[in-house]
This record gives C-alpha cells, structure tokens and sequence, in this order.
C-alpha cells in the first residue's frame, strides 16, 4: 500500500486555502478522501507532501499526517486478518471515530420499539385485525419485560431469552401452542424491522426463530345436523341468530362480511341473484351465487332493517349459537386435543360446546366439496389466494381422495359414501311461511342444490 498527501487546488476558502486530501493506492483500487486540515499554496510543500515551516503549529499538522497514515496501514492489514476482500468504503468506515458505549445513549426498550412498529403499520394501512395481533404479542413482551431484572431490548434479546419468553406464555399465562406460536410469528418480521430500519443490534436472526403450529380441529355441521338446525324450534330471541348463521352456511361468509351487507352487494344474475363484494378481512373481491335457502332468507329479512340479515357483536352470537346447536340437538361427540403444561390433553365434548360464527364457514367449504364443487372453484367463493388454505379449510378433502381412488381401483359408486355426506333426498330448500309468523318451513328437493 502507498500513501501520500496533496493539496487539492479547486474550491478554495476566502483566505486562499485549499484542502489537504490522503491517497492510498493498493491492489489495484485507490482511496482519497479528506484530512480536514487547509493551508495556502505556500503553506504546503508539493514534493514531500507535508506542511511548511510557515504553516501555523506545522509539526502537529505533520505528526496528524503521519498518524492517519499508520491508521490506514492498520485497518488495512486488521480487515485482510479478519479475511475480508478490503475496499475503499471498507477502509472509509474502519477509519471513522468509534464512539465509547458509555457515551451512546441506552437502547430502546424492546416493548417501546414494539409499539412504533405498530403505528408503522398502521401508518402503511395494514387492517384493524392483522394490527389487533401485534397489539397481543407487545402486551406480551410489556408483561414479560416487567418480570425481568435487567432492560429487555433487541440487544440482549437471545436465544435463551427467546425461550424464557414462550416459557412465560405456557406456564404464567397457560397460553396454548398456537398463541405462543402467534406471538413468535408476529415477532420475527418486528426484529427484522428494527434492524433493517431502526439499525438496532440483534442477538437472534429473526429467520431462525422457529414457529410450531398445532393443528387444530375444524368444526363442521354434517348435512343432518344442518337440518337439525333449520327445522328446530327456537325462542324468538334466537330465530334471526339461526338465520344468520345458516345464511353464512349457505354463502361461506365470515362474521366480519356478514355484518357489513348492504343492498349494494346483491346483484341479477341470469334469473337468480348472486352477492359480489370486498372481503373485510383480506380485501379480497368474491362473488357468490345466492341459492334458494340464501335468498329466502334474504327475502325474509327484506325491507325490516338497516343491514341485509341481523347481527349483534360476534361473541354475543356465538354465545347464543351454542344455546341453539344445543336445542336442535347437535350433540356428537368431537375430540378436542390440547398441549397444557408440555402434556397432550384429550377430551370428548358434545358439538354444540364449539360451534361458532366461523363454523359456518367450515360447514359452507365441506358441505361444498361433498355436493360436487371443484376445489378450484370453491378457493374463488372462499376469496382464498392459496389453494392449499383451501384444502386445509375441507376437512372431507382426504374423504374425497379416497372415494375417487376407491371409484377408479375398485369401480365403486361415484357418490360420497360418508354418512356426513349430502344424499339428494336431504339437500335443504327454505322457504319463507308467513302463517308461521315469519319462522322457517324446511322442505326437500334436489333443484335447491
């Protein structure tokens, strides 16, 4: 490596005085960059690039010369030890002053972090349940940090500290897997921002912190329990909670969609009806073919009030739901698998105990693909992206594989044979009986499909 100094003679001051710049030439590439000193042409010797006598406190001046020189040389030498190709950014940087750590301010707590990257969030215009989320992971990391004898930040946020975490969901919370997976989830893109955007120090890569998912099972009405539903007799409280859930069966809807009709959405289609609108949740368009149950009950309700179908806050209605499941008789057992305390917990509980609004939405994609619907085609009604989500949604999915297998190894029948399944004699028309005072008559054909 060779390094000299000079004088540059462009962009003097007012008094005449020019930069002094260093130059490094090695392997082929060549550092310049500024000392910060200035002098006047006759300040500076040109052939020894060093000061004259006549530049004011010339020895020191020098002796800075010299020191940044051996500097070079060293970060030169320290970056090709440490096994790096050197640059001259490289060198730059090695070069700038390093500031004490007592001289830094402390770092961010990693739950005030957390929440400026909520209002980024919200700021890019991600939606009020993705937000709602995150808002569960930084109440974590609040209650977590206070149990903790030193600062929490990103820092000091290790692998160990990773798990002291998900030990704090499991044992103090007693959350399951899938919370404890949740909130991982939503921590690793934070950490990944707060070092690409924030330039904090991070202890952990974000890619490898793991997220275990716990499969957990969907609920879903078979076709005999959905006309247990439909023809069971209810308190008048609980009639519009019924219809609604059974409209959301019969279009795939989620609560969120449901609650948000509006006149607008329902549109002529070749003699019928369909319902084309914008997903609350993934903003997604779909459009749905409204089927003689789904628009008696949209008739039903025509004109009687603001929104097209009743519905109350989604926890009211679920609560309702399981009073109504109960009293039309959904009683089958269904096995709940829970991991508490490191142990798998198996329980039997009765149906009704688990339906809710979202339920529904299983119902409508099961209940779908045993009448005949391509996947394809129920992933577009679903508004889902990904056809696997799909799959993963239809629990009869695996059913369906074996039937086909089944009807090309064996030449068995082509219909379903589950007792879960549709059988033409119980595909479900509703019709609007006014001498009932408004109820619903429940009657059979195989055109209401």
């Amino acid at each position: 490596m060779t390094i000299t100094f000079e004088r540059r003679t462009d962009q003097p001051d007012a008094a005449g005085r020019c930069l002094v710049y260093v130059r490094a030439a090695f392997d082929g590439q060549r550092l310049r960059m500024s000392t910060g000193e200035r002098c006047t042409a006759s300040e500076w010797n040109e052939d020894k690039g060093k000061f004259r006598k006549s530049f004011a406190g010339f020895q020191e001046a020098n002796d800075r010369l010299d020191a940044l020189g051996a500097d070079i040389t060293k970060a030169n030498r320290e970056l090709r030890t440490a096994g790096k190709v050197v640059t001259p950014a490289l060198l730059k940087e090695a070069l700038k002053p390093k500031v004490a750590e007592a001289d830094l301010p402390p770092a961010p707590l990693m739950a005030d972090l957390f929440g400026e990257y909520i209002e980024v969030l919200r700021a890019r215009g991600f939606r009020f349940h993705t937000l709602k989320g995150y808002k569960t992971a930084h109440n974590t990391l609040l209650e977590f940090g206070e149990t903790l004898p030193e600062r929490l930040t990103t820092a000091n946020y290790d692998a160990g500290m990773h798990d002291a975490l998900q030990g704090h969901l499991r044992d103090v919370r007693g959350s399951a897997q899938n919370t404890v997976a949740g909130v991982v989830k939503q921590l690793k893109p934070f950490l990944a921002w707060a070092r690409d955007d924030r330039g904090q120090k991070l202890a952990v890569e974000p890619a490898k912190l793991k997220v275990e998912w716990e499969d957990v099972e969907k609920v879903w009405l078979t076709a005999a329990e959905l006309g247990q539903l439909e023809k069971a007799l209810l308190p008048a409280s609980l009639v519009a909670v019924r219809d609604a859930f059974l409209f959301c069966c019969y279009t795939g809807l989620r609560y969120s969609d449901l609650a948000a009709l509006h006149e607008g959405n329902v549109k002529e289609w070749d003699g019928g009806r369909v319902l084309r609108l914008t997903q609350t949740k993934t903003r997604t368009g779909v459009s749905i073919y409204l089927t003689p149950p789904a628009a008696a009950l949209l008739d039903k309700y025509a004109g009687t009030r603001e929104k097209l179908l009743p519905s109350t806050a989604n926890q009211v209605m679920n609560r309702y739901l399981k009073r109504i499941s109960r009293l039309a008789g959904v009683e089958a057992l269904v096995e709940v698998v829970e991991t508490i305390g490191g142990r798998v917990m198996k329980r039997p509980l009765p149906k009704w105990e688990l339906v809710t609004m979202h339920t529904a939405r299983h119902t409508f994609a099961t209940q779908s693909l045993l009448r005949g619907m391509p996947v394809e085609v129920l992933q577009k009604v679903l508004g889902h992206s990904k056809i696997q989500t799909t799959m993963i949604y239809a629990k009869v999915v695996e059913d369906l594989q074996h039937q086909t297998m089944r009807r090309i190894w064996e030449g068995a029948g082509t219909g379903p044979t589950d007792k879960s399944a549709v059988r033409s004699e119980e595909v479900c028309a509703v019709v609007p009986e006014a001498e009932q005072g408004g109820g619903l008559k429940v009657s059979r054909s195989n055109a209401a499909a």
